[in-house]
């Protein structure tokens, strides 16, 4: 049995659970109760990353951390090996813009090098009608387009496409972006995206929990509950 100590991340709109690898382990889309596109939380332990994962991978790991950003939505997982380190961030964007939430169907994953020269692969395979279909793949300059009957997503990004792709492994000199959401083009590059999305987002939660009526005894606890009830 796969172990259930996940990293919830949501926006009322989607959600996905994350792993202590940095995995994608369930997320359905386009609503929180729809087709469980990314599933390998249903998976055997032993069994290779195949279909439905979504997985951010480093060569030759040693060890694992993982803690949410205080009192937000917003969770960073460290991945360590022996060339080096990286730091995984990982959120649904949600916040305010003209005084209307915005809370896309919107997955955002930001990959740092923070020690050495990691070397990473990011595998991603989503499967549509409860796992029966897997996806048509086209894709352009700076986008994956992942197309179902029913459901297109799209993945922009500033990592190499091709790599992407193959699922190559290649060194990590630089942050680098995932944003997969609904097929429609960003009016701005992944890394401004992720960047205004991420800091919209970390003042949305803590001006939201600022709100709460908390007493001192398991604060810290009271409000990790409530934001992801």
């Amino acid at each position: 049995m796969r172990s259930l100590d996940l990293g919830l991340i949501g926006n009322c709109s989607v959600s996905a659970l994350i792993d202590r690898q940095a995995q994608v382990v369930w997320c359905c889309l386009p609503r929180f109760d729809g087709d469980p596109v990314f599933h390998t939380l249903l998976a055997a332990p032993a069994a290779a990353p195949d279909n439905g994962v979504f997985s951010i991978e480093i060569e030759h790991q040693t060890s694992v951390s993982q803690a949410y950003i205080d009192n937000t939505a917003i969770l960073k997982t460290t991945l360590r090996a022996e060339g080096g380190a990286i730091e995984v961030t990982d959120f649904c964007p949600r916040f305010y813009i003209r005084e209307r939430i915005f809370r896309p169907q919107m997955l955002v994953r930001r990959i740092v090098p923070i020690d050495g020269n990691p070397r990473i692969r990011i595998r991603i395979r989503p499967r549509f009608e409860y796992g029966a279909r897997a996806a048509s793949i086209t894709h352009g300059s700076n986008h994956v387009r992942y197309v179902g009957d029913k459901l297109t997503l799209r993945l922009t990004t500033d990592a190499p496409i091709d790599y992407v792709l193959e699922e190559t492994a290649f060194k990590l000199a630089g942050p680098i972006h995932l944003i997969l959401g609904p097929d429609k083009t960003l009016s701005e590059g992944p890394a401004e995206a992720t960047r205004a999305f991420g800091e919209n987002t970390a003042h949305y939660w803590r001006g939201w929990t600022r709100r709460l009526a908390v007493p001192p005894e398991w604060q810290e606890a009271v409000i990790r509950a409530a934001i992801i009830a």
